[in-house]
This record gives structure tokens, sequence and C-alpha cells, in this order.
């Protein structure tokens, strides 16, 4: 069986995980791909869990090797991607992949999968709902939230190129509208 592909993009703090935890939670065919990085590990992060961490000069030798989907070098020597092995992984299980990427990467997978691919984004109603979110996270200082605000306007432009926009005004509802584009993607 050839899995589908079900790609989530969002900016930080539009609620894209709970709603992706929420679907894992459903009983659908379904299978969260753990990207790859170059990055270290953070706080409670753990191999092959919420990622497979990996050295740049590894990360490297994949790209030469052509074991990766899509990639990007997002900052210097810090890369992120997901590895065919990962889709292969999943597919092999008759479940069908559910990602949580940036938009370029999205963008990426959709291209290259078409049909396959359900590419889903999910935005916040406004930039200031998105502040108030960021904030009340407390995970980042002043900085950082003004940082992921900036990114946050720049990855909006991209709603456009997504098959489905889900605005997260509301959580429940948000994630209703996501349950009901992947069964009908799925056919289920």
């Amino acid at each position: 069986m050839d899995g589908k592909l079900i790609i989530f993009s969002a900016p930080s703090g539009s609620g894209k995980s709970t709603i992706i935890n929420y679907l894992l939670e459903c009983r659908l065919p379904l299978a969260f791909s753990v990207s790859a990085t170059s990055r270290a590990p953070r706080g409670q992060e753990r191999d092959g869990v919420e990622y497979y961490f990996m050295s740049p000069e590894v990360f490297r030798k994949k790209i030469a090797g052509g074991e990766f989907v899509e990639y990007e070098e997002v900052y210097k020597d810090i890369f992120y991607g997901t590895l065919k092995s990962e889709i292969q992984r999943i597919a092999g299980t008759g479940r069908h992949a559910v990602f949580d990427i940036d938009v370029v990467g999205a963008c990426n997978l959709k291209k290259q999968f078409g049909d396959r691919a359900l590419s889903i984004f999910v935005q916040p109603p406004s930039i200031e709902e998105l502040r108030r979110r960021l904030e009340l996270r407390r995970t980042d200082t002043p900085e950082n939230v003004a940082r992921r605000l900036e990114k946050a306007a720049y990855e909006l432009g991209f709603a456009s190129w997504f098959d489905v926009v889900i605005v997260n005004s509301n959580l429940e509802k948000a994630q209703t509208e996501a349950l009901c584009a992947v069964r009908q993607f799925l056919g289920l």
C-alpha cells in the first residue's frame, strides 16, 4: 500500500501541534513522521521520538546520498529534513504519514507527492492573537517572540499555496475541520 501524506504547517503558536495530536488520537490510520535535524536536543527531547538527531556532517552525507525527500538549512549548520526512509517506514505499516514542518518543506513535499499529499495550513485569527498566545506560553524571551512574529508574517504569505486553510480562532472547530478534511482525503 502506498501511504498518503498529510502535511501540516503554520506559524509557531497557531495550534498546529495540538491539532495534529488530536488527529493522532482519533483512531485513524495515521502515524507521525519524525523529522531529522542537525541541532542539539532541547530539554527532554529524545532521538527517534521528537527528531532524528545527527551532526551536520552526517546530515550532509545523507543529503549527498539522496536520503532526504526534502531538507533545508535554516541557520548555518542547522538542517531540518524528511528522510525517505521515514515515509517508507510509515507506509510499510499500512498507515499514512502526518508531517509537522515549515512552509518551505511543506510546499516541497506537496510538489513532489502531488495528489498523494494533502497540505493543511493552520492560521492564527490575527497577528495580535498570535502574539498573545506566544507570550502566554512563557517559553520565549521577548526577542524570540518578536522573531517568531516576524517569521509568522512571512509564513502567512504561503497560506494560499495549501490545499486547506484552517483559521484556528476556536480550537474545537479547528480540530473538527482538520478531521473532516483528513477523513475526506483518505476516503474514510
